[in-house]
Order: structure tokens, then sequence, then C-alpha cells
């Protein structure tokens, strides 16, 4: 029975019956409990030993390495904590060593001027995971700052004091996991772009409901301007994978520019899962672009919100604003954009869409907006009272900061009466500083204006070509508000090809070369227009007293030249059944004014026909219409003298019996149609063709 009770333990110790297996067995034991000592030993070393003496060499070794001072001045110990992931196996047993050192200082490097200290924080406390110093990789499971004063700051040249002496890649990785952060300021001054901003952050009361930990205030200067803002986080930044999103609320006040988010924000280190909801709203949207470095063009009062979705990378960032909606001046606007980070420059594309478009919340994008807007959106440069064409000049400094595939649409046009446009479409494209509309297209009267224009803007002037092409726009719509012309029935047709050299719409024009076409082929206009056109004073009051009709238009067709901003009339002729209306003169874009002589014949008999020529002259802003007084007043000297011999005969020097003269239509219009010729930006049509 005894042997049957000690027969398992016998056998555990067959192995070491003879006298060489139990020394063996010995030495291993011995062996054992001699590493269990010095591991022991080590722990209790670090335990109990004064880290403080060590501060001497780390404060030497840092000051090295990173080739400015740096200091702990306050108390350095070490501590131990149970690790807190979940392991199996031995991994979980491993204690991780908690470091904390206070009132430490780091030096600015000597050309700041901020101060003395680039860094001065109160306390700070790191747990590190050991094992993973095996490989090179410094894991901190939890990295916590107390009374933090940070400042960051970047000089005229570029040069700032966050970049630390160059040294050779390090075979290390850093591995953060959390970072909390307690009361403390930082600074950011950043001299080149005139920026000066300081948060106060500081605890908050713990939210159950919302996570909230940590907030900030905002104040400081960008630009000369005033700058407020706040929000708030959680108290812990998560920088790895984590179920728990840190909530995320900030908003950012630029004078009348406003920026706001709110959301979740997890993964700190690379945004991998940014989701906020964003709102924009400003006098401009070309003032965003100091905070988010997009060149946005100008606009009337804005506000924008949508979702903004992000993920930081090497580029920069890949961003999406999703949906958003809002209004630009009176009009809706809605749509996508996506910033998609690239070298060596990011890209804006998306897609666009105003369901009611107020044509003149465009004026601002060309700088054709009142002084009052421009004032608004903090643009100093006023319209000249005498000039008409806007003279505020592009911005192409900032071109050069983004290339764009932008398609915008706006489905209803809301104008004035007196402007026949319904529709538009666009599509913006942006690259290597070379900006393109193609297509720019209108729908108007009816018809299509079709425009493909390009700019380019590499260099100091702004080289620019354009070619336009109107088709089928109706007669009896083109002038919606005048009667006489409602009944009237014909398309216009036209081509222009120009190309300038200039960085406004003043200046382009003011230089413009090129040709400018338009014809009519067939149709009818009011008799009415006609005489009046001819001064036909009797007919005139017959077409009142009976009613007015529709007179056959054989052709109209116009050819101008232009030459350095002058539009010189080539060709300008409109044929009817009843008259010829010749056109001469030009048009000076360059000075603004208009030179222009009509010259109507009659085809038949007019009765107190005062037939003479008009003149169109004076400033685009105020031009003047009136006849030939040399004429009227040789016609009136004769009716008077007729007048004394015999009443009657007064009146035939204002009867004009007409002409049986016809216009070459035909010939015309070939001439019309052949396609318009412009030469590169900054050559003349007669110094590229010899014509």
């Amino acid at each position: 029975m005894s042997t049957k009770k000690f027969g398992p333990t016998r056998s555990l110790l067959v192995p070491f019956a003879t006298p060489a297996a139990r020394l063996t067995l010995f030495i291993a034991l011995f062996a054992g409990f001699f590493v269990a000592l010095l591991v022991a030993l080590f722990v209790a070393f670090l335990l109990w030993f004064d880290w403080n003496h060590a501060k001497p060499w780390l404060n030497r070794s840092v000051s090295a390495a990173i080739g400015r001072p740096f200091a702990i001045r306050g108390d350095l110990s070490l501590g131990w904590q149970q690790s807190s992931v979940d392991a199996d196996g031995w991994h979980g047993w491993v204690p991780w060593p908690r470091l904390s050192a206070k009132d430490i200082v780091l030096d600015n490097p000597e050309w700041a001027t901020s101060g003395a200290r680039m860094a001065e924080v109160g306390e700070l406390t790191l747990i590190l995971s050991p094992l993973p110093l095996l490989a090179h990789k410094i894991a901190l499971p939890a990295l916590e700052l107390k009374a933090a004063r940070i400042t960051l700051e970047r000089g005229l040249d570029g040069e700032n004091n966050w970049t630390f002496k160059s040294s050779a890649p390090s075979a290390w990785q850093l591995d953060l996991h959390k970072l909390m952060l307690a009361k403390g300021t930082v600074r950011l001054l950043d001299r080149a772009r005139k920026l000066d901003i300081k948060a106060d952050i500081d605890s908050l009361p713990r939210t159950t409901a919302e996570g909230y930990g940590i907030g900030w205030k905002l104040s400081g200067s960008f630009n000369n301007t005033t700058i407020n803002g706040d929000g708030k986080a959680g108290a812990v930044l998560t920088w790895q994978n984590s179920s728990t999103p840190c909530p995320l609320q900030a908003s950012l006040q630029a004078d009348k520019t406003a920026i706001s988010i709110r959301g979740n924000l997890s993964r700190p280190s690379d945004l991998a899962a940014l989701d906020l909801r964003l709102k924009l709203s400003g006098a401009s949207m070309s003032n965003l672009y100091p905070f988010t470095g997009i060149a946005l063009p100008a606009t009337p009062p804005f506000s924008t919100e949508g979702r903004l979705i992000g993920k930081l990378n090497s580029a920069g960032g890949d961003w999406t604003y999703d949906k958003f909606s809002g209004y630009v001046g009176s009009s809706d606007l809605s749509g996508t954009l996506e910033l998609i980070a690239q070298k060596p420059r990011p890209l804006l594309k998306g897609t666009l869409m105003s369901k009611q478009l107020r044509l003149q919340d465009l004026a601002a994008l060309i700088g054709a907006d009142s002084d009052a807007s421009k004032a608004n959106r903090g643009d100093a440069a006023a319209q000249p009272k005498n000039s008409v064409l806007p003279v505020e000049q592009f911005d192409t400094a900032r071109w050069a900061s983004i290339d764009a595939d932008v398609k915008f649409s706006g489905n209803k046009i809301i104008r004035d009466k007196q402007l026949p446009i319904h529709a538009m479409v666009a599509e913006l494209h942006l690259k290597d500083s070379l900006l393109s509309l193609t297509p720019l297209n209108f729908g108007i009267a009816g018809g299509d204006l079709v425009s493909n224009i390009k700019l380019d803007g590499t260099d100091k002037q702004i080289k620019a070509e354009m070619t336009i092409s109107a088709r089928h726009l109706k007669i009896n719509q083109l002038l919606p508000t005048l009667e006489l012309a409602q009944a009237s029935l014909g398309e216009i047709n036209g081509e222009a090809s120009l190309s300038a050299v200039g960085n406004s719409v003043a200046a382009l024009l003011g230089s413009a070369n090129g040709e400018v076409k338009t014809l009519i082929n067939q149709g009818t206009i009011s008799k009415f227009l006609l005489e009046a056109a001819g001064l036909n004073i009797g007919n005139l009051f017959i077409s009142k007293l009976f009613g007015d009709k529709q007179v056959k238009l054989n052709c109209l067709a116009s050819d101008f030249a232009v030459s350095n901003g002058v539009m010189d009339a080539r060709t300008f002729v409109l044929d009817t059944d009843d008259a010829i209306i010749d056109v001469a003169g030009q048009i000076n874009l360059n000075k603004e004014t208009l030179a222009l002589t009509i010259n109507p014949k009659n085809k038949g008999l007019r009765i107190f026909s005062l037939r003479t020529p008009l003149h169109v002259t004076g400033p685009f802003k105020d031009p003047e219409v009136g006849v030939d007084k040399g004429v009227l007043a040789l016609k009136a000297g004769a009716a008077a003298a007729l007048g004394v011999l015999a009443p009657a005969a007064a009146l035939l020097p204002l009867i004009n019996i007409g002409s049986t003269q016809h216009s070459d239509c035909a010939g015309l219009l070939a001439q019309v149609q052949r396609k318009p010729l412009a030469p590169p930006p900054g050559k003349t049509l007669r110094s590229a063709t010899g014509r």
C-alpha cells in the first residue's frame, strides 16, 4: 500500500538518481536563483536609486544631441506599474517603468526673438513599454504634460525653432499611444506670415455625455488682423487605434472670416478617422487663402456648411468637403470638393451647383462689383469714377499654390429684365499657373454663348487668349424690354477671337488684338425702328397712327478688326427691303470711348425725312447720340428759302425719294463667315498675319 502511495514521487526522481545527475540539478537551481536575485537587485536599484544624480549626464547628452541647452531642473524619479495591455503568456507580467521629470526647460536658438525659452514644462510623465526596446522601438503607452509653456517661432527667412541639429537617420522609432494635456500655453509666432497667436489650455470638468476634458482660448493677430477663438477636446488624445474617439470642437474668428468645426478625432498621428462638420463664412472666399492655402476667387459674403473628412499624409493630406451647402451673396451654392495631396502642389477637384444664381453675385469674380462691396471684402482698389471696365487686378501669385479641376452649373439665372441670360455652365482648370475656363457657356436669348478662355499667369503680366461663339440668339429675346423688337424674327450668330496682355479686365480688353464678327442672314425687323434710324418723321407718324409692321431683313453683317484695344468697323451693314444702314468708326476699349457714325439709306419715298448721319460718341459711361447738324441746317435752310416762294415747295427738301442701291448680302455673309483670327498675346493682328 505504501509502495502505491509513493510510487509517483519516486518516478520523478529516477532521472536524478545518480550523484552526477543530482549535481546538475543543484547547479541549475542555483543559477536560476542567482539570475532571479540579480533581477531583484536590479529592480531594487531602479526603485531606490536617486535618479537626480543622473540629471547632469542626461542634460549634457540631450543638449549635445539637439544642439541647444536642455535641462531638467526639478525632481527626476522612476516608478513601476503593471502593464495595462492585454497580452498572452509572460508578456503581461513584465512591468512598465514610469518616469517623471519636473521643471524642464529647452532654450531657443540664438536668432529667436520670442524669448530665451522655447519650452518650459512643469511636469512630464511618461510610461515606457520595455520589451519593444529589443526591436529598436520606443513605445510610450502614455505621455502626460502639465503646466507646459511652448513657443513655436519661424523667422522671415523660413528658419524655425522646432527643427533641431541635423544628425544621421536614427534606427529607433517612436510609438506614442496616448497624449494627455493639462494646463498650459502654446504660442505660434510666424514673422513671414505676420502671425502671432497664443492658445491658453486648461482642464474642463469631465462631461460624461460629450467626453471633453480640455479647453482652450485663442487670441492674437494675423496680418494685422485680430484673431480670437476657442475650442475643446478630450483630455486624452489616442495616438493609435482605439474604439473610443476623441471629441473635438473649435472655432476661429479673424475680422469677418469665421471657421468652426465639430466632430470626432481618432488616431491623431494620421488623422485617418477625422470626421467633422465644417462651417465657413466671411466677406469673401478669397480671404480663406491664409488659413487653407487654397486660392479661391473673390466673392460677395458667403456661408457654407458640410461634412469634412480628412486623412493626413506625407504630402499634406487628402480632404473632402462633402455635400456642403450655403449661399454666396444672394445665390445658393452646394456641392462636394476634394483636396488631394500631390507633388508639386495639391489638386482641388469637385462639382458645384447653384439652383438660382444671381448674376450680380458673379461681379466680384472679375472686380466688377461696387466700391462698397470691394471695401467689405477688404479690397482697397476702388473703381475710377469715369471707368466702366473693371480695373481690379487678379492675384496670379496664388495661382501657383494649387491645381484645380472644378465644374460649375447655374441652373437658373436671376438677372435684370434687360439681360436675357438664363443658364451658365463652366469648367475651371488650373495647372502650373495656367488658368482656363474651357468651356464658359451661357444660355442667352434662346441660344448659346460658348467661350474658351485661357489665362497664363506664369509671368508678371497675364497672357490671355479667348474665343467666343454666339449661336442662334433670337432677336426678339435679345431685347426683352424693347416692345418694338418682340415681333422681330431671326437669329444672330457670331465669332470672336482675341488675345491680350494685362492683369485686369480693363487692361486685357485695352490691349486686345484679334477679330469680332456677327451676322444675321434672314429675319424681320420693326419698320418703326428703321424709320427712327432714318429720321423719317412722316413715316414714324404713320406707323404710330396705323400700326407698326415687320420689314424683311435681308442680312446684317459686322466685322471688327481689333488692334491694341481699338475695334475698327471694317464692315457693319444692315440691309432690309426698306433701307440700308451702314455703321463706320471705332470702339476704343483702351480709352473706353465710342466714335461711330450711322448712315441710313432709304430704298423708297419718305415724307418729312430728316435723314442724316447719326453720331454715337463719348465715353462708355455717358455716350451721346446726335445728328449731323450741318446736314440738318442745309435742309432747314433750303426749306425756309422755298417757303418764301411757295409754302408747298418748302416740303421738297424734306422728301427723300430713296435709292435703288442694295448691299451685296452674299458677299458680306461670306466675308463674315470666315473664322476670326487672333495673334499671340502681345502681338497685333497686322504684325502676325501681314493683314
